[in-house]
C-alpha cells in the first residue's frame, strides 16, 4: 500500500530542472558570444547622432508619468551610445552633448544652436516591446518558477540634411530564470529586477549589430576648414580613422533639386575638382583633431563654390 502512495505522490511532482538557471532566448545567443560588435578595420569614424529615444509601450506608464522622462527609454538611449561607443568606429554625440554645447555658444552670443549637417546619420529610436512572464508548476511535494522577460527597441537612421530616414533596424532580446525545490529543498525565485537590464541590453546589442552593417556602407566625408595656398585644413585626424598618406576627393556638392516625383530633395552629383594627401595632424581631442593635407592634382585657388571632402574608393 505504502509503494502505491509512494508512486502516486512522486506523479503528482512537478517536474525541476537544475536551479537556479539563466537562459538567454535565440534573439540574445549572438549577444553571449560577442556582447559588442566588431567593427571592421581599417575604418574612418562616422559621426552619429542620438536625438531621441521613447517608450512606445505601457510599461512604467502611471498615473504620476510626466511623458518626458521615461526610464525605461533613457536606458535603452544610454545603452545604444555605450554599445556604439565600445565599438571605436564612431563620434557618438547625444541629446544632452548636442543641449550643453548649444548652451555654451549662446553664453558667447551664438544663437545659431548646433549643425546637425556635418553628421551622418541622426538617430532616432524607441523600445517597441517590454514585458514580463512568470510560469511555474506546482504538485503535492516540488514546485518550478520560471521568469521570463522579453524585450524589443527599432531605429531610424536619418540623414540632417534631407530628414528623409534611409534606414530602420530592430533588435530583440530574451532572458529567463529558472528554480525550483522539492519537498522545501532548492531555490526560491524572487522577483528578478536583473532581467529587464539584461533583455533590453541584448536587444540594443542585436540593434547596434544592423546599423554598424548600414552606416559602414555609407561613404565617409568631411569638410574644409581653410585653404592657405597648397596646403588644405580639414576636420578629422589620427582618431577619426585618418593615415598620412591617405589620400581623398575634393568635390562641389552639386545642386540640389526638389523631386517631382516624391518631393523630396535630391542632390545632383558633384564635380571632383581636386585631390589631396594627409601630410600631418593637429588638435587636442578626437572631437576637436584636424587634419593638414597637400594638393596632389588639380586647383582649389579658384573654387567658388562649397567643398566636400570625400573618401577615394
Amino acid at each position: 500500500m505504502l509503494a502505491v502512495v509512494g508512486g502516486v505522490a512522486l506523479t503528482a511532482c512537478a517536474t525541476v530542472q537544475n536551479p537556479p538557471e539563466r537562459v538567454s532566448g535565440p534573439a540574445t545567443e549572438s549577444v553571449a558570444l560577442q556582447s559588442v560588435p566588431v567593427v571592421s578595420k581599417p575604418t574612418l569614424k562616422r559621426k552619429i547622432a542620438v536625438v531621441r529615444f521613447s517608450n512606445s509601450t505601457r510599461y512604467g506608464k502611471g498615473l504620476l508619468y510626466d511623458g518626458e522622462n521615461d526610464p525605461l527609454a533613457d536606458q535603452a538611449r544610454d545603452m545604444l551610445v555605450k554599445r556604439l561607443v565600445e565599438t571605436e568606429g564612431f563620434l557618438v554625440f547625444e541629446r544632452d552633448n548636442l543641449d550643453g554645447l548649444a548652451f555654451e555658444k549662446s553664453l558667447v552670443g551664438d544663437s545659431r544652436g548646433i549643425d546637425l549637417v556635418g553628421v551622418d546619420a541622426v538617430i532616432v529610436g524607441s523600445v517597441t516591446e517590454f514585458g514580463r512572464k512568470t510560469e511555474g508548476q506546482v504538485g503535492f511535494l516540488s514546485s518550478t518558477k520560471k521568469q521570463t522577460v522579453e524585450a524589443a527597441v527599432e531605429a531610424r537612421l536619418v540623414d540632417p540634411r534631407t530628414a528623409l530616414a534611409f534606414f530602420s533596424a530592430a533588435g530583440r532580446g530574451e532572458v529567463s530564470t529558472e528554480s525550483g525545490e522539492v519537498a522545501g529543498f532548492g531555490s526560491r525565485a524572487a522577483y528578478d529586477a536583473s532581467l529587464n537590464d539584461e533583455a533590453i541590453s541584448a536587444a540594443v546589442s542585436n540593434l547596434v549589430s544592423e546599423i554598424i552593417g548600414n552606416l559602414e556602407d555609407r561613404p565617409w566625408s568631411t569638410d574644409i576648414l581653410k585653404i592657405e595656398g597648397d596646403r588644405v585644413f580639414i576636420s578629422g585626424g589620427e582618431r577619426q580613422g585618418l593615415n598620412k598618406g591617405d589620400r581623398f576627393r575634393v568635390e562641389t556638392l552639386g545642386e540640389t533639386l526638389t523631386s517631382g516625383q516624391s518631393g523630396l530633395p535630391i542632390t545632383l552629383p558633384g564635380e571632383t575638382v581636386a585631390e589631396i594627401e594627409v601630410v600631418s595632424f593637429f588638435g587636442e581631442t578626437e572631437y576637436s583633431e584636424g587634419a593638414i593635407a597637400k594638393i596632389v592634382s588639380g586647383n582649389l585657388q579658384d573654387a567658388s563654390e562649397p567643398l566636400v571632402v570625400r573618401e577615394a574608393k
